[in-house]
């Protein structure tokens, strides 16, 4: 998969002489689990005013689309990102990869290699992160978990690898301690609460300053809820929860079903350590098949 070769059209004037701050990728980019209004204030809209010390010089537009994968930035983000020229440009996606029957590292490799590969060119300062592992986060059973885990494993390693080849600022947002305060993730469990969105907001600042980027003060403080209880936690399954569940039962459930089996026959078998070389040898193979950097 190759990025565009179109010439980007002319960034509007009033991004011209600014410090200007695209983001791309999913939900959580997009800001779910961090409600404002109508909308969404995810961590990157946080970010954006403490990238220079007058907040007004920063322009920020926040592309990511909630359910996006790997593949979507190329044919829909990546020329949007690029007409603005943006002096940093952030890519954290790769978790919805993971929740799909297709599941395939080559191909989010191509396209997360195409995506940051284009914003470089143009110059553009990057910003990446590792994710957590969804099946964690939810606290599924082992034979469900650790299918996703392994994928969750091959994407990170992808995204580690993409980041030093392309020079990114790269956020450890995996290990994040998501389970360790209950504050960080919202009612859904699988994204940042206001507090968790300020705290990537955070470390990508401690990130950028420690690389010498000049910036304004760090993030502020947003106003948070207390972390939900199990009675919230109740209620987002009851509403939200059960057509999220029912969408992926669709599309995910069959597959990881099947992907259980074949777990819990491999660790009757004692085999388990085949399914992980397996992924490993794919992964392997997804970044050897990558363009030379």
């Amino acid at each position: 998969m190759t990025a565009p070769t179109r010439p980007a059209p002319t960034a509007p004037t009033a991004w011209l002489d600014t410090v200007r701050f695209v983001a791309l990728g999913d939900s959580l980019t997009e800001g779910v689990g961090s409600p404002v209004g109508d909308g969404w204030r995810g961590w990157s809209a946080l970010l954006a005013p403490a990238l220079a010390a007058d907040p007004s010089q920063v322009r920020h537009r926040n592309l990511a689309v909630s359910g996006a994968q790997a593949a979507d930035l190329t044919t829909s983000q990546l020329p949007a990102a690029l007409s603005l020229r943006p002096h940093l440009a952030a890519v954290v996606i790769g978790g919805n990869d993971t929740l799909r029957a297709g599941f395939d590292i080559g191909r989010t490799a191509a396209a997360l290699d195409a995506t940051l590969g284009a914003l470089t060119g143009q110059g553009a300062v990057l910003l990446t992160a590792c994710l957590p592992d969804a099946g964690v986060l939810l606290g599924l059973p082992g034979p469900l978990a650790r299918p996703l885990a392994r994928r969750m494993a091959a994407v990170n390693a992808v995204v580690h690898e993409l980041s030093q080849r392309h020079q990114a600022v790269h956020l450890h947002l995996a290990t994040m301690p998501w389970l360790a305060d209950r504050a960080l993730l919202s009612a859904d469990r699988l994204h940042p609460s206001p507090a968790g969105h300020l705290l990537i907001a955070r470390r990508f600042h401690d990130l950028l300053a420690e690389a010498g980027h000049p910036l304004g003060p760090p993030p502020a403080a947003v106003a948070a809820p207390p972390p939900p209880g199990r009675g919230a936690d109740l209620w987002w399954l009851a509403t939200r929860g059960t057509a999220w569940l029912a969408r992926r039962s669709v599309d995910l459930l069959p597959g990881l079903l099947g992907l259980a089996v074949t777990e819990t026959v491999h660790r009757l078998r004692g085999s388990a350590a085949v399914l992980d070389a397996r992924s490993l040898a794919a992964t392997e193979a997804a970044l050897a098949a990558l363009p030379p950097p």
